[in-house]
């Protein structure tokens, strides 16, 4: 049995597919402690792992200093949760021993304290994988049309912040791709070669264990007898941009007077009283158990979060993608390239053309063929139990 320091932040697209990785760790006789913030403590208590905690609310404050204009911003604010994070961890793990660490892609100081703690590193990835190459140039293209006088502030708060770093834990910092993306000796991706863009690009280090889907919640709320051998159209949009009362009313529109059932996710922040009349068809809640609906749906129309674009295709339900932010544009774009689902602009969203789109996605069985393609790249990946063989080669090949 190795004791194992998990480090992650406070996201649910970060923590969700690391729930079943725990668990089969577990399973397999790893000891886990396991770092998050409050939110996410009894999720993450019920794998079986000791959970420790920092402030999420100073975390996410550090993290918004460092602006949200620009990806070189996004990571000085990085930067800046690394007094949150660090200290934090370090004096509740004082005295304790651990055997390897694994830490999220982008948050919770990973790497940072792989170095300050010794220990052998394993990178979580729950978005797309980035090499050096392509955030380079991802950073470099967005940095095109910025104006050369915030450009040299960005980048001289990045000198700024990584000298104190490593004037406080004598770590280096070589490149804001160290930071964003956190790389380590193994990379564990939550998809597949087949579905990442340009995945032939990535060598043996990262391994694509395809989505890591288990059981998080109860299902509650929800009546299944309500959608079952009815197929219907499922609508969410996500668990953190979902304010979009003016959305869910134009979804009304679009679907009201039709033949199809239609499942709709709220969010906690809004409130079914807001939404008007709600027409019979619709099925709106504020929770819905995501990965049971999708069981029974024939359209998924989504922000095109990582979760649950992994999720709709992992149950083969092609997608309406509608982004929001962060890396969803990306991944919509990456639906569309494999002919999963199509892409609309919430700016221009019309309900006639959110008819038109899900009637099209409906009746073209290109849809259907490129999702089935896909879904059994990510049943047959292994998910969770796969990231676990990949963890235990790894500490057989560093002798752990």
């Amino acid at each position: 049995m190795a004791r194992v320091l998990f480090i992650n932040g406070g996201s649910e697209g970060h923590i969700n597919p690391t729930i079943g990785v725990v668990r089969e760790l577990i399973s397999r006789g790893e000891e886990v402690v396991y770092f998050t913030i409050e939110a996410f403590r009894e999720r993450i208590e019920k794998t079986g792992a000791t959970v420790r905690t920092f402030d999420g609310q100073k975390f996410i404050k550090a993290f918004i200093s460092g602006g949200r204009n620009h990806l070189l911003e996004r990571v000085n604010g990085l930067l800046h949760t690394a007094d949150i994070v660090i200290p934090n961890v370090l004096e509740q793990i004082k005295g304790e021993h651990f055997d390897y660490m694994i830490h999220d892609s982008m948050f919770g100081c990973g790497r940072l304290l792989a170095q300050i703690l010794k220990l052998s590193a394993i990178n979580s990835c729950t978005s797309f994988a980035q090499s050096r190459i392509s955030f380079d140039r991802t950073l470099e293209h967005l940095s095109q049309n910025v104006p050369a006088e915030i450009l040299k502030r960005i980048n001289d708060d990045f000198q700024n912040l990584t000298a104190k770093i490593k004037e406080k834990y004598d770590v280096e910092i070589n490149s804001p791709y160290e930071v964003f993306c956190n790389p380590a000796p193994l990379t564990i991706v939550y998809t597949t070669r087949e579905f990442q863009p340009f995945g032939e690009a990535f060598d043996q280090t990262y391994k694509f264990v395809g989505p890591s889907i288990s059981s998080r919640l109860t299902q509650k709320n929800v009546d299944f007898t309500a959608i079952k051998g009815k197929s219907p159209i499922y609508i969410s949009l996500g668990t953190v941009f979902n304010q979009a009362i003016d959305f869910y009313k134009l979804c009304f529109k679009a679907f009201g007077d039709t033949d199809h059932t239609l499942v709709m996710s709220i969010g906690k922040q809004t409130q079914l009283g807001e939404l008007g009349e709600i027409p019979q068809n619709f099925i709106v809640k504020n929770y819905v158990p995501q990965t049971e609906v999708l069981k029974y749906t024939k359209l998924f129309i989504t922000h095109g979060g990582m979760n649950s674009t992994n999720e709709g295709l992992y149950y083969g339900v092609p997608l309406i993608v509608i982004p929001q932010s962060a890396d969803q544009p990306i991944i919509a774009r990456q639906v569309a390239n494999i002919g999963a689902g199509i892409q609309l602009q919430m700016e221009s969203l019309t309900a006639n053309r959110l008819y038109e789109a899900a009637d099209h996605v409906l009746n073209h069985q290109s849809f259907h063929k490129a999702v089935a393609n896909i879904r059994e790249s990510f049943q047959k990946s292994g998910g969770y139990h796969q990231a676990v063989n990949e963890i235990f080669k790894f500490k057989s090949q560093y002798d752990i």
